[in-house]
């Protein structure tokens, strides 16, 4: 066992504690890795703020780059010394989902069984099974995927949530390809992540939706064609509009993301669509939201698909390789998400910025 400072959230929206934490030693299947740089991303300040369990304390921080200190018995994937991205989908290999073949869906991913404790005994609950706002942490040896040791660990780490539900929205939930036009509601980290997968994708025109001009630059930096500021015109005619200069005949885009996760951005995003156009929502709602009253003619009559995009469904030991490749060869802008670099005792104020709107990511560096 092994004694490191951490974040934690003691109780429900109660400033963000800097506390030692007993990591113990990795057993069959686990790994302890130790932490270069975590983003502190928004389902962090949800866990803060109890709005996903009351599994109070929890160890804060998910978004993770490291290098594999040590690994228990049978773990083959990694070894000492392998630099990685951390992430929240471990396959199991032997539910129903993995059995034919969609390792993305794997309905039973899963953590390291030993719990990180505080040195009362106390034990934590690591977000998403990782809890990275610390030195080293301990993960199922699935968490950890081998990626190019030459990608810089505070842009690498971001793919273990936000940026890899952005792009993943677009190109493997969304489908996005040459020839289908994108737009992308919301443009916070993840929103613009969604930009940046539909300019990898190819996808013309990409249109950008959001109130804030800081965003909808940044959407612009990352590939969109157009912006729409939607507190000063309609979206949902502004996307129809700039769909028809284009593709003639089009009644909206083939794919329009919605990253808010709120019921008034789907259902914009519902009626933005073209007819069979596909709405990908990645947006987070809260669980008292519900989806808005549609009348049930015009889901019929417009066709096409509704769905949810889980972690980008992603497979990370086929998508996080791939993309940090596009990195290095300067495809895709990693950097760009990082707004800022800070101390592992600057999260709470990482937060309030968040909150207001002012970071695409901050990202602890150790």
């Amino acid at each position: 066992m092994q004694q490191v400072k951490g974040v934690i959230a003691r109780a429900k929206d109660a400033p963000v504690e800097l506390v030692t934490i007993n990591v113990p030693d990795p057993g069959p299947g686990e790994a302890v890795v130790t932490i270069q740089a975590c983003g502190v991303c928004h389902t962090d300040l949800h866990y803060r703020q109890g709005g996903i369990n009351d599994e109070f304390p929890f160890l804060l921080g998910h978004e993770a780059a490291g290098v594999v200190e040590s690994v228990g018995e049978g773990v083959t994937e990694v070894a000492p010394g392998d630099f990685v991205v951390l992430n929240w989908r471990a396959v199991c290999g032997q539910c129903r989902a993995c059995k034919r073949g969609d390792l993305q869906y794997c309905f039973a991913t899963h953590n390291a069984k030993q719990r990180m404790t505080l040195e009362d005994g106390t034990e934590l609950s690591p977000a998403l099974g990782i809890g990275a706002f610390i030195e080293k942490t301990l993960v199922a040896a699935g968490q950890c995927t081998k990626v190019d040791p030459e990608a810089r660990p505070a842009a690498a780490g971001l793919l273990g949530c936000g940026v890899m539900a952005g792009i993943g929205a677009a190109i493997n939930t969304g489908a996005l390809t040459r020839g289908r036009s994108a737009a992308v509601i919301g443009c916070g980290g993840v929103g613009v992540a969604a930009v940046a997968g539909a300019a990898l994708a190819g996808a013309s025109p990409i249109i950008a939706v959001d109130i804030d001009p800081a965003k909808l630059e940044a959407a612009t930096k990352m590939g969109a064609t157009h912006t729409v500021d939607s507190s000063r015109v309609d979206p949902v005619e502004e996307i129809k509009r700039i769909c028809a200069e284009t593709y003639e005949g089009a009644e909206g885009a083939d794919v329009v993301i919605e990253a808010v996760g709120r019921p008034e951005t789907w259902k914009q995003a519902f009626y933005a669509r073209d007819l069979a156009g596909t709405v990908v929502l990645v947006g987070v709602p809260t669980p008292d939201m519900t989806v808005p009253d549609l009348p049930l003619i015009d889901v019929f009559g417009r066709g096409g698909a509704l769905k949810s995009s889980w972690y980008g469904d992603c497979l990370p030991s086929r998508d996080f390789p791939m993309l940090i490749d596009l990195y290095r060869q300067g495809r895709l802008d990693l950097d760009a998400f990082v707004t800022e670099e800070i101390g592992i005792e600057d999260v709470e104020a990482a937060f309030e910025k968040m909150h207001h709107g002012d970071v695409l990511r901050s990202v602890v560096v150790l």
